[in-house]
């Protein structure tokens, strides 16, 4: 049985934050007119994307169709930095990379937390490598299905958590490794300024009934280095936001990652890291499309 949709979620399909082409003094909420149209791809390919403008400033409160349409300049994270608060992010949530890396299943989520200062935009915005990083070549990808909560959560069972959810969109978990094995404790490592891009499109529930039957690939620079379906998860979607929610309240905005499939880079035989000018693709299909990034170091 379908449950209710946070309120939001009914108004829209798949929802873009965007800059436009007739005028880089705006940022515009709308509606890509293509439903079949990967926002990510079409984009970084240099087509255009007409968006169906709607009437709110944010997707946590969208408005409606304006009935005026707009030509994508640059996509936007569905949310802005002021908007997703202290993000959730979910470690060890996949059976096949709990095996690569030769650890038992997890009896309750692993929760760490990344700083709103994270978050990062899509192509054509720079994902950049912090000079700690760059150091002895260590960073590291993780392909993440993203859930975003319409309304303020607290307590919540699972049996009604999917009533909360706004939407879902596609993550990229930047992390750098000898920094997170030189600690207890993962959110420094993983909470450096950008290292948490998201986007481009946010997808309602009403195409993602189930988030469990999702698709998920880590492309960089083309090869395949990630390849999992959702029902792979270990804890499900429902069961992270009841636990999460517990005792804690989560805004309308939050940002929740649920973890990364097998295909690490630090696993590969040989290691596989990220470095300037390598662009990776994570692609959440069907509905999501692909959240591509580009790397630059800081300098």
């Amino acid at each position: 049985m379908l449950r209710r949709m946070a309120s939001s979620a009914a108004t829209f399909k798949r929802l873009v934050r965007f800059v436009p082409r007739s005028d880089s003094s705006k940022i515009l909420i709308g509606q890509p007119q293509d439903d079949n149209v990967d926002v990510g791809i079409a984009l970084r390919k240099g087509q255009d994307v007409p968006v169906n403008v709607f009437s709110g400033s944010s997707v946590l409160s969208p408005g409606q169709d304006t009935g005026k349409s707009a030509i994508i300049d640059r996509v936007l994270s569905p949310l802005s930095m002021s908007e997703v608060g202290t993000i959730r992010c979910i470690g060890l949530n996949y059976k096949q990379h709990a095996a690569e890396v030769n650890m038992s299943l997890p009896t309750v989520p692993t929760v760490f937390m990344k700083p709103n200062t994270s978050l990062g935009d899509p192509w054509p915005a720079p994902t950049v490598l912090p000079k700690i990083t760059q150091t002895d070549d260590c960073g590291d990808y993780e392909s993440e299905l993203a859930v975003v909560l319409g309304k303020t959560a607290k307590n919540v069972s699972e049996s009604d958590a999917m009533d909360y959810v706004l939407g879902y969109t596609a993550c990229n978990d930047i992390s750098s490794r000898t920094s997170q094995f030189a600690q207890s404790q993962w959110s420094f490592s993983k909470g450096f300024d950008g290292a948490c891009p998201i986007g481009p499109t946010l997808v309602s529930p009403s195409l993602i009934s189930d988030p469990s039957k999702l698709h998920v690939r880590g492309l960089k620079n083309g090869d395949v280095l990630q390849d999992c379906g959702t029902d792979d998860l270990i804890f499900s979607i429902p069961k992270l936001i009841s636990c999460l929610s517990q005792g804690t309240t989560l805004p309308a905005g939050t940002l929740i990652i649920t973890g990364t499939p097998a295909g690490v880079g630090i696993v590969r035989k040989p290691k596989v890291t990220i470095k300037e000018g390598d662009e990776f693709h994570v692609e959440i299909l069907p509905h999501i499309g692909t959240l591509v990034n580009v790397f630059e170091n800081e300098k």
